[in-house]
């Protein structure tokens, strides 16, 4: 197993091309990739209600089975475990699965009910870049979830953590926002599949805390973006709202009414609403 360190980052197509001109990638990207990825479930959901999401991806030829749980997350940050492995074709390893530890205690019935739930294509460009002594694999990421018959895009950025201060994460983000819009993005791909399959997206509790109001916000701009419900909207504004009523602080304060007036009819942010957004989260999750 490994512990997967993480930034996600939502971005708007159109502003993808600023990026590759950022002096800090003037070291050009590795790719591109097409990735394929098959996610599995049962008929009920039993691991997406245990917050596990399974996986097989395809890179050319290869087979990557891959089982992530939730572990920690907020502001678009996450510490999660990770277990991957090659396997010889697109069917399920049932026996290597059972083997690791999350699955132990799941009886046999459920793994022969896992099947195909929904899958996501995309391009990945990455950079595998030393930040200030740090080691960080930056990916964007371009294509579609398609589950059940519906289809939302894919257009983000992630920042792992391969070495170093997760510290390092918060800058390298707060360096690219001088050019490009970006967002944290609270909901990860397998999430927001399940809930474009039942067209059900479901947002944290509603507490009054800054930090639980920010993850409510980002994760309604989440549902927003492919629900294109405009209740997702209101939702993320009265968050944002709730962010700068519940903060003791002036500067926490300002930063959320500075987010909430950066964002338009479509839910985008413009520049200077998602560097008050990542100085938001970074603030509110450390």
């Amino acid at each position: 197993m490994s512990q997967e360190i993480e930034l996600k980052l939502a971005v708007e197509h159109g502003d993808l091309a600023a990026l590759p001109a950022h002096p800090l990638l003037a070291s050009g990207a590795e790719g591109p990739r097409r990735l394929s990825n098959t996610y599995f479930d049962t008929p009920d959901g039993a691991l997406e209600k245990a917050r596990v999401a399974l996986r097989i991806r395809q890179v050319g030829g290869r087979y990557l089975q891959t089982l992530k749980t939730s572990g920690a997350g907020s502001g678009g940050l996450s510490q999660r475990g990770e277990w991957e492995w090659q396997i010889d074709g697109p069917a399920l390893d049932l026996p290597g699965l059972a083997a690791l530890t999350p699955m132990r205690d799941v009886d046999h019935a459920t793994l022969d009910a896992l099947a195909p739930r929904f899958r996501t294509d995309f391009q990945r460009l990455t950079w595998q870049l030393e930040h200030h002594g740090n080691r960080i694999e930056l990916a964007v990421d371009q294509g579609e979830i398609v589950a059940g018959g519906r289809h939302a895009e894919i257009c983000e950025l992630e920042l792992e953590l391969k070495s170093g201060h997760v510290e390092a994460l918060w800058q390298l983000a707060e360096q690219l926002a001088q050019q490009v819009a970006l967002r944290p993005a609270q909901t990860s791909k397998a999430a927001r599949g399940a809930s474009l399959g039942t067209s059900q997206w479901t947002l944290p509790e509603d507490d009054t805390t800054p930090r639980a109001c920010l993850d409510r916000a980002m994760a309604a701009l989440d549902a927003f973006r492919d629900s294109r419900q405009p209740a997702f909207l209101e939702t993320a504004h009265a968050a944002l709202a709730g962010v700068a009523a519940s903060a003791d602080d002036r500067d926490t304060q300002s930063l959320a009414r500075r987010t909430a007036e950066g964002l338009d009819a479509n839910g985008r942010l413009d520049l200077a609403g998602g560097q008050a957004a990542l100085a938001l989260a970074q603030r509110l999750v450390d």
